[in-house]
């Protein structure tokens, strides 16, 4: 058994230490917020906080977890800046298909932790590793900004 810590629950699973994150996530624990796009690290669909970095799960084994907070999408509700994410994403209409989302959101969450105000150059540069098949990259942007903005205001700061 695999004990793990994922979005401030602890859980034990029967898992291969070898077996990906993103099978543990889905398979056994049931969490299918996070997409299997790839298996490969490319796309971003699979991307979680591993202690607040954002990784992907598709080729991280359990085995790294070990001892970690994990958070999926999930769990953002308790991030500090996952509400102002997923509200800003309604709010700019990103999702499409919607496929990616919870991966670009895990990522844009890292990014506002890292900079509060971030510049267009900053977003493209931290979004680059998260496909979006649909193209709505300049609603991604929006809805980022917009979520700085919301942070901003929610600490007393006017952007």
């Amino acid at each position: 058994m695999i004990s793990l810590k994922v979005n401030q629950q602890d859980h034990a699973v029967d898992a291969d230490p070898s077996t990906p994150l993103l099978w543990v996530l889905r398979d056994l624990l049931h969490l299918t917020g996070t997409k299997f796009g790839c298996g490969m690290a490319q796309c971003g669909a699979c991307t979680v906080h591993l202690d607040g970095e954002a990784i992907r799960s598709c080729v991280t084994p359990v085995s790294r977890a070990l001892g970690k907070n994990i958070t999926t999408i999930e769990g953002m509700a308790a991030d500090p800046f996952g509400k102002a994410l997923q509200e800003a994403w309604t709010a700019e209409d990103v999702p499409q298909c919607g496929y990616c989302q919870s991966g670009q959101i895990m990522s844009a969450a890292v990014l506002l932790r890292e900079k509060a105000d971030p510049t267009d150059d900053d977003i493209d540069l931290a979004m680059s590793g998260n496909i979006c098949r649909c193209g709505t990259y300049q609603r991604i942007r929006c809805a980022i900004h917009r979520a700085a903005e919301t942070n901003a205001k929610a600490k007393g700061g006017a952007k």
